[in-house]
């Protein structure tokens, strides 16, 4: 996934869901991916509300470790977080989802300012808010259905940090994380940046992560070819594609495809496409690192790296980036 992220300084909160089209985005891109070689696409697709539904699946399940780590950094560590965020600053979550995380560091702000979540899942972004409001009465929240790899309008604010978790940093390739991290630094004034970052470990508990035994993270990377079907009249045979997804140490990711059993052809939109037997669509990067090697990333964005927390087993951490002014 590419990224950019210029955050506008000044925008009218009358302006802040965003008017693009994500379904004509999602046929460009997907027309775009299956007529390259080889065939890729962002994992930001990923992301309607069936989608949704099944990700939230995947982080209760047993193998799936991030979740329940960066729950635990968080439920111990909140207060020591949230003292780097000052009083009454604007907080902005970055793929906020089911906004279940950001509840453990509200109830350890003192005197949070307004909250700003922000997903590419406008359905399930809204739902999650309305609950959000009725759960903290006193919390303004203005959510943004967007894509935040492109230009975002906040509210205009003083002082401003933002949430990242769950190591969504990590489906960025390097090179886009720091374009990432460059962009939230300039837009996060008299703040900083809270983020999950997964970490290099041992190839089994990855593969097992990816490769769960109740084949949840296999139906979350088949939705893709699901969604095409119901939005843009596609035709792919879901059973015709296999979930693959191994860890490649080299390039310290893992990588997850869509697999053709077959020779066959899928038509989207007026155009067709031919796979090969063994052909795949590569829908998702997940970067791991080191915590130094996610330190001098953060420096060469611009962000000053504070304490970083991480839990006895050193299989996840939660960083917080100053960005010095």
């Amino acid at each position: 996934m590419s990224a950019t992220l210029p955050l506008s300084p000044v925008a009218p909160v009358a302006a802040l869901e965003q008017r693009a089209s994500p379904q004509s985005d999602f046929e460009r891109e997907l027309i775009a991916a299956l007529s390259t070689r080889p065939r890729a696409i962002s994992p930001k697709f990923f992301y309607d509300a069936a989608g949704s539904r099944l990700f939230d699946r995947i982080c209760d399940l047993p193998e799936y470790y991030p979740t329940r780590t960066e729950f635990g950094l968080l439920a111990d560590h909140g207060p020591d977080m949230v003292s780097h965020f000052g009083d009454g600053a604007d907080l902005v979550e970055f793929g906020a989802g089911s906004l279940t995380k950001v509840r453990l560091l509200l109830d350890a702000w003192e005197r949070p300012g307004r909250f700003i979540p922000v997903d590419i899942s406008a359905e399930h972004l809204h739902q999650s808010a309305a609950q959000l409001r009725a759960e903290y009465p006193g919390l303004e929240v203005l959510p943004v259905a967007a894509d935040f790899t492109r230009p975002l309008p906040l509210p205009a604010a003083a002082h401003r940090v933002g949430f990242f978790p769950g190591s969504s940093i990590g489906n960025l390739g390097p090179e886009a994380a720091v374009r990432f991290l460059r962009q939230a630094a300039q837009g996060l004034p008299g703040g900083g940046l809270l983020v999950g970052v997964d970490l290099v470990k041992d190839p089994a508990t990855l593969h097992r992560a990816y490769n769960d035994a109740a084949g949840v993270t296999a139906a979350f990377n088949r939705n893709l070819l699901a969604r095409a079907n119901r939005e843009l009249g596609a035709d792919f045979d879901l059973g015709a594609f296999d979930h693959y997804a191994f860890y490649d140490p080299r390039e310290q990711r893992v990588e997850m495809h869509l697999v053709s059993r077959r020779a066959q052809t899928v038509t989207v939109g007026d155009q067709t496409f031919d796979f090969a037997q063994g052909e795949s669509l590569h829908t998702e990067n997940s970067h791991k690192y080191t915590l130094e090697g996610f330190r001098q990333m953060a420096r060469r964005a611009g962000f000053t790296p504070g304490p970083a927390w991480v839990d006895e087993d050193q299989l996840f951490s939660v960083h917080w980036l100053a960005t010095g002014s």
